[in-house]
């Protein structure tokens, strides 16, 4: 017993030395971890709270949407654009917005909120949506080569038939007829067998003749 006695007392001793030397080190450390988790529940807090704000302001983006108004749309759309940048919600206003001032004639506005999407969207799907309808919007103001370039941006297979499409009106309006027949030809495979959209890209290659 007195030796246990006396084995725990030169454990107890050791310790006592080894937290004299080393005790400045261990509440260091534990400062370093309380700061962490305090830093890591206040970075989710404010995440939480900058989600609900976006989303809030994204609501009254989509009320005004319903009332036809270019100005108040645009107006909306950019408060959610410049505030909340980084979230999902901003993109989707910002191709929102673009489709009212594309039926409205406005393409120089859309035209920037679509490369705005681009730019910022956190989604890839979304930039897709926004490159294909910047492209078709450049078709329409003849800038051929602006929407090639935009038109060889990577992108996911299913999207390839829509970038083909595409690419056989820049071809087609630039006269290069074969070209324009072998994007529309990739569109057409990839296009669904059941869809209206298929019978559109034929109607394309009838229209450029047969093949030479």
């Amino acid at each position: 017993m007195a030796a246990l006695d006396l084995q725990e007392q030169e454990q107890l001793e050791a310790f006592k030395a080894w937290w004299k030397e080393n005790s400045n080190q261990v509440f260091a450390v534990l400062l370093i971890v309380l700061a962490a988790i305090g830093g890591w529940r206040g970075w989710q807090y404010y995440h939480q709270k900058q989600i609900i704000e976006a989303a809030t302001l994204y609501e009254g983006f989509f009320r005004q949407l319903e009332s036809s108004d270019a100005k108040r749309i645009n107006d909306a759309a950019a408060a959610v654009m410049e505030k909340y940048s980084s979230s999902a919600y901003a993109s989707r206003a910002a191709l929102q917005a673009a489709k009212v001032n594309e039926e409205n004639k406005d393409f120089a506005r859309a035209r920037t909120q679509l490369q705005w999407a681009i730019d910022h969207a956190v989604e890839e799907d979304l930039k897709d949506v926004a490159r294909l309808r910047l492209a078709a919007i450049l078709i329409d103001e003849k800038k051929y080569d602006d929407a090639l370039a935009l038109l060889k941006s990577p992108h996911p297979a299913s999207f390839d038939g829509l970038y083909s499409d595409l690419r056989g009106d820049v071809l087609s309006a630039q006269g290069k007829t074969e070209e324009a027949r072998s994007a529309y030809k990739l569109a057409y495979e990839k296009a669904d067998k059941q869809g209206a959209y298929r019978n559109l890209i034929e109607m394309k290659l009838d229209a450029l003749g047969a093949a030479k």
